[in-house]
């Protein structure tokens, strides 16, 4: 259990890094009010670079991806009620981020940013096109969609990491106090001092 824990962990821990990339352009849009022509267009620009990356980025992050979800598909399987819980949820929050960048992300950048033309430190004068203005704050947002969902992978793993330890009895039994225990060491120390 524990090396698949770890590469769900990592796989997960990588594909927040991926999404943490975007943060350059998604702060732009969504943490700082209001969002200026000047800096959509720099998001904008982020978003053609992005579109226009090797198709081999594409596919090692498919790839890492997949290999994520079928280490989360193995663990559920196992067939402990922890697995089940926390392998369940932890399944339905990365497939729920996959299908937000398939459905959402991916469109977008292929219609909207691939036949761009603009190119790096080519900050235009102009005003942004309302045109391209909803799809880059729907790209932001659903990169923030996506890291939270990533987020609550890695925390349902710790969750689950956590309740097995407990299971496993990480306190030494004997060393809890118990109201019987407690009682005598008292009677003990009574006696004592007598």
């Amino acid at each position: 259990m524990g090396v698949r824990a770890a590469f769900v962990v990592v796989t997960t821990s990588f594909l927040i890094g991926v999404l943490a990339t975007h943060f350059v352009a998604d702060s732009l849009t969504l943490w700082q009010s209001p969002a200026t022509d000047a800096r959509l267009w720099a998001a904008a620009q982020y978003y053609t670079l992005l579109a226009k990356a090797p198709s081999e980025m594409a596919f090692v992050l498919a790839g890492i991806t997949t290999f994520g979800a079928t280490v989360i598909l193995w663990s559920l399987f196992d067939g402990r009620a922890g697995n089940l819980m926390f392998d369940g949820g932890s399944l339905f929050l990365y497939l729920s981020a996959i299908s937000v960048y398939a459905y959402n992300v991916l469109p977008i950048l292929t219609r909207n940013f691939i036949n761009s033309p603009l190119s790096y430190g080519s900050i235009k004068e102009a005003p942004f096109p309302d045109i391209l203005k909803k799809p880059t704050l729907e790209l932001a947002s659903s990169h923030l969609v996506c890291s939270v969902a990533m987020t609550g992978v890695l925390l349902l793993q710790a969750g689950r990491y956590w309740a097995d330890g407990e299971d496993a009895g990480w306190r030494d039994i004997d060393s809890i106090p118990t109201e019987k225990s407690s009682a005598k060491g008292k009677s003990k120390s009574k006696e004592k001092e007598n």
